[in-house]
């Protein structure tokens, strides 16, 4: 791993990842869903539509979504405050509105800009709002006031995106000028410009530690790059269509990306390969957006499908490994599947082939895949379209092995058992790597404290020597 990327992983910890699956599927739009984004609490999940309408869906499957009606075209963009009690939105008819995300769904509206307004997006204190449309500016407005501040003007064509650093102080757009800029928000000035696009750019971000920028392409590219020192940091090409929209993880290890190309990719930025490749919508996927806390993420395409996906594959903490394993009655086979992480290596292989979720099993494993294995193909089933809410559901186990494999019976059943012994046998050895570790670091703090004490041993027999010499002399 490049020594540059380091600055990406804040987190790289325990890497025990398992297969994400499919938890909900929300019916309600009628036309291409173009965006999505959760709300902070985790309670609430935002899209806008070709429809006109803007949907707030309760994750708590007993509670109602909400339908907003307000924008007289298509919404573009939608994004929560940090607070989480305002929802904005922009959209083609040169407007942004703020709503209040409950029953009554009020809203402000305000005329942004003079052309299609492509982003809008919350500075991380909730007090600005920045937006960018195809008159190819950005803009700055307050949002308490809903009040202009101050104007950005470089791009020489449509703006598609415009996110605020963590800290405020940067500002990173992008558009269809082929260029990738970024602004500091004190000076109003253009400080950085990135040219390296084969086509328009359609979205970039942030990482959560400000570090780093993402953005995406028409060229079916994503690229990472360390705003510190101006390098490239990765480059993929792993989808063949253009690339939508993307989301970084929380921990900054993991991207999501949604492609003309009708797939969901997910990329360990670590390792920089790609880990998952989910298949869920009949055509291009618009949007794509993690959970604040990065336990969900969602998918949104112009089939005016809504996917909501469990990761799953977020790194298990070690301590909360060692209690499953003290609640463990004996050591002996078969494994209990709660100890087994990870289950299998995801290497990207196109030739691997793929897994049919049924009906009634919308929340499918991955299933099997031993050593050299290729990524996760997830295809869920839709129901009829009459149905307008959410369904969920449980697929296979975690070892089930693909019914059409050519390997009799007992072979394929030693296999599985070998490997599952395997994934006992690393997740022990890591376990006494954390012990070892506990055990050196107190070992070392018994070592430094018996030196202290060796030292405050020889002052006091030197400070006892001195205090009888003087008494001699006397």
């Amino acid at each position: 791993m490049p020594a540059a990327l380091q600055s990406v992983d804040s987190a790289s910890g325990s890497r025990c990842l398992a297969d994400p699956t499919l938890e909900r599927h929300f019916r309600g739009h009628k036309d291409a869903v173009t965006c999505a984004d959760f709300s902070p609490n985790n309670k609430q999940l935002a899209t806008g539509s070709n429809d006109k309408n803007l949907m707030i869906w309760n994750l708590n499957p007993k509670a109602r979504a909400f339908r907003f009606m307000g924008h007289k075209d298509v919404i573009t963009a939608v994004q929560f405050s940090p607070s989480g009690q305002l929802v904005a939105s922009a959209s083609r008819d040169r407007t942004v509105r703020l709503w209040t995300p409950n029953i009554k769904g009020e809203s402000v509206v305000f005329k942004a800009h003079t052309a299609t307004v492509r982003s809008v997006s919350f500075s991380s204190d909730g007090q600005r709002l920045i937006t960018a449309s195809d008159d190819k500016s950005l803009k700055v407005w307050s949002v308490h006031r809903q009040k202009f501040i101050y104007s950005l003007n470089q791009h020489t064509n449509w703006v598609r995106c415009a996110r605020f650093s963590p800290d405020g102080r940067l500002v990173a757009s992008c558009g269809d000028d082929r260029t990738v800029r970024l602004w500091d928000t004190s000076t109003r000035q253009c400080i950085n410009t990135f040219t390296d696009y084969g086509g328009s750019a359609t979205f970039v971000d942030f990482n959560s530690s400000g570090t780093c920028i993402a953005s995406s392409g028409a060229d079916n590219t994503l690229k990472l790059w360390d705003i510190r020192t101006n390098k490239l940091l990765q480059h993929y090409q792993v989808h063949s269509a253009a690339v939508n929209c993307f989301s970084f993880h929380p921990s900054e290890n993991y991207l999501v990306s949604g492609s003309n190309d009708s797939t969901v990719k997910i990329l360990d930025l670590l390792e920089g390969r790609l880990m998952y490749t989910l298949h869920g919508h009949k055509g291009p996927v618009l949007t794509v957006a993690f959970s604040r806390q990065g336990h969900f993420f969602a998918s949104g395409g112009a089939d005016s499908q809504v996917l909501m996906w469990k990761t799953n594959f977020d790194a298990l903490d070690y301590r909360e490994m060692l209690k499953q394993h003290s609640r463990r009655v004996s050591p002996d086979p078969p494994p209990h599947l709660t100890d087994i992480f990870p289950r299998s290596p995801h290497a990207h292989l196109s030739q691997n082939g793929t897994i049919e979720a049924r009906r009634g099993q919308v929340g499918v494993l991955a299933g099997f895949r031993g050593p050299g294995a290729g990524p996760a193909f997830i295809h869920p089933q839709p129901e009829s379209d009459e149905e307008v809410d959410e369904e969920a559901g449980q697929g296979p186990g975690p070892a089930d092995l693909p019914e059409d494999s050519e390997l009799p019976t007992a072979v394929r059943s030693t296999l599985e058992h070998i490997v599952h012994q395997l994934d006992v046998l690393t997740q022990t050895v890591a376990v006494l790597e954390e012990r070892l570790t506990l055990t050196e670091d107190k070992l070392k703090e018994c070592l430094d404290n018996q030196v202290l004490i060796h030292q405050q041993a020889l002052r006091a027999d030197e400070t006892h020597r001195e205090s009888r010499a003087e008494g001699a002399g006397v």
